[in-house]
């Protein structure tokens, strides 16, 4: 494995970590603040719901899995550098991207899913920073599994 597949690992892992600070999140907001010992409960007011917080926990943890499990793949099957170097920026940024998404939703009531308001809500600065990197990624982040797929079933199956 080369610096560049570490260095993916690494990145997926930060964003993993900001999936699970989410899971951190989720359950202060589920029970109303952090236990310190048994049947005491520190009260912390969050931002948002719960299912907002689900999505923040299990969508960076499937992001980091995601930026992980392409440094394998590129690993084991051999990418050339061209390509690998290509991915590499496409999913780390991706990976980067949806996190910022999965925050900025958290704090907008529009979920971030348009730049003005929506029949979900009002957008907000909080919306327009979450969803500027993932609009302009879910494009990358398509062609780098067509670029991928292409590989595999066309010169990298022989």
């Amino acid at each position: 494995m080369d610096k560049r597949q570490k260095r993916m690992i690494g990145h997926g892992a930060i964003v993993m970590l900001f999936g699970l600070l989410g899971g951190l999140g989720l359950g202060i907001i589920l029970i109303g603040g952090f236990e310190i010992f048994p049947g005491y409960i520190f009260p912390i007011d969050l931002p948002s719901d719960s299912a907002a917080w689900a999505r923040v926990h299990a969508g960076g943890l499937m992001n980091g899995l995601m930026v992980i499990i392409f440094a394998l793949v590129i690993h084991a099957a051999r990418i050339p550098e061209r390509l690998a170097r290509h991915l590499f920026w496409m999913i780390v940024g991706a990976g980067y991207a949806n996190t910022i998404f999965y925050w900025g939703a958290l704090l907008a009531p529009s979920r971030a899913l348009t730049f003005g308001d929506n029949p979900l809500g009002e957008t907000n600065v909080a919306g327009i920073i979450g969803l500027l990197p993932a609009f302009f990624f879910a494009f990358i982040t398509i062609a780098a599994v067509i670029m991928l797929a292409a590989h595999i079933f066309g010169r990298g199956a022989k």
